[in-house]
């Protein structure tokens, strides 16, 4: 039996400024500390009496929300590489508008890469892997992950049981502040009872 409830990482100033995210490390804004603590108090309420461990991606804006998140549940987060965002190369630390104006190679298939010193989708996907298998695979029954819009699209596909070619086809994304819920049962199946829950942030 293993639940898991993914959160991405509330609003950071990236999402208030036209900056690239990725891998920069970005604050969370007033309203995305708050976005935090809302979603710390409601899991509070939710999981009373469960224990959980919380792994988060190790970049600031994760860190963040997690550190407060934690706060209400009486847990310390363990940060993970492995949970960072997709790294866009050269455009971290640069403009959104100035990605659009300089992209050198559109993203058509999971093994392109916009920049040349950028992960592609394969990249991302290869990075996640082993932590996922090893969270799948060890004794703990409850995990929450905080982490990344584009990570946790991969992180979707893969607890579904796809593979990586997949997401060729199409993915789940969610947006900042959205907290998933899945599980899989005694005898493996997995189940995914909500997506990118925006009411937590409330």
């Amino acid at each position: 039996m293993k639940n898991i409830i993914t959160i991405q990482h509330t609003q950071s100033v990236h999402h208030t400024n036209g900056m690239v995210g990725s891998w920069t490390d970005w604050e969370l804004t007033e309203t995305g500390k708050q976005q935090a603590d809302n979603i710390g108090r409601n899991l509070k309420a939710e999981l009373a009496g469960k224990e959980f461990i919380m792994y988060s991606s190790d970049l600031l804006r994760a860190k963040q929300t997690a550190q407060i998140i934690a706060e209400h549940l009486g847990i310390t987060p363990i940060y993970k590489s492995e949970l960072k965002e997709r790294n866009l190369g050269k455009c971290c630390g640069k403009s959104v508008q100035w990605l659009r104006d300089n992209i050198e190679c559109q993203e058509k298939t999971i093994d392109d890469r916009l920049f040349s010193d950028a992960e592609s989708r394969r990249d991302e996907w290869n990075r996640l892997k082993p932590f996922f298998d090893a969270i799948m695979s060890d004794d703990s029954e409850n995990i929450i992950i905080v982490s990344h819009g584009d990570l946790l699209s991969v992180f979707n596909s893969m607890f579904l049981g796809l593979d990586v070619e997949s997401i060729n086809n199409g993915e789940i994304f969610g947006l900042s502040g959205g907290v998933s819920q899945m599980f899989e049962n005694n005898d493996g199946k997995r189940f995914i009872k909500r997506i990118s829950d925006m009411s937590y942030i409330r």
